[in-house]
């Protein structure tokens, strides 16, 4: 079993649906039981609520639910729980290391340096428009793939 847990500041657009995307991307390969996934934010801004509806009805037209998702914030004791801490951004990968406990074995660090995308960072779509939520679920949707397939082959060694 490997963990992934993603993050963002609010955790009300990018690492759900991050979150989402790759909940769908494992169930599809059939690896929903050797995956526990989760997402959370730096910041408590946004504790108890669902995604942004901007996030959630982008992330439905490719047919990624993320309607019983709901905003938490990322604590210390995350990382005795998780292999991947995934940060959306360096703003929020600093924030973990400043939480993180020396001796955490895991792998944290920025989602999209997994892949082979140019762009390192996934930009907060909040103050922008729908094509912001279409860029974000394109980015997420390669890295995913990266993801899943580092920990498949985690899996089987």
């Amino acid at each position: 079993m490997k963990r992934v847990l993603f993050v963002c500041l609010g955790n009300i657009c990018r690492s759900p649906t991050a979150h989402g995307v790759f909940r769908s991307l494992v169930e599809r390969r059939g690896m929903a039981h050797l995956v526990e996934i989760d997402s959370a934010g730096t910041a408590a801004y946004h504790v108890g609520n669902p995604p942004d509806h901007r996030a959630a009805a982008a992330a439905l037209k490719r047919g990624v639910d993320l309607s019983d998702l709901r905003a938490r914030q990322a604590v210390a004791a995350d990382f005795a729980h998780y292999d991947f801490i995934m940060a959306m951004d360096n703003e929020n990968l600093s924030e973990l290391k400043s939480i993180c406990p020396a001796d955490y074995k895991g792998h944290l660090g920025l989602f999209l340096a997994l892949s082979s995308l140019a762009e390192r960072e996934v930009p907060d779509p909040y103050y922008g428009g729908p094509a912001g939520f279409d860029h974000v679920l394109d980015l997420v949707e390669v890295a995913s793939e990266a993801l899943l397939d580092r920990i498949a082959a985690e899996l089987h060694k």
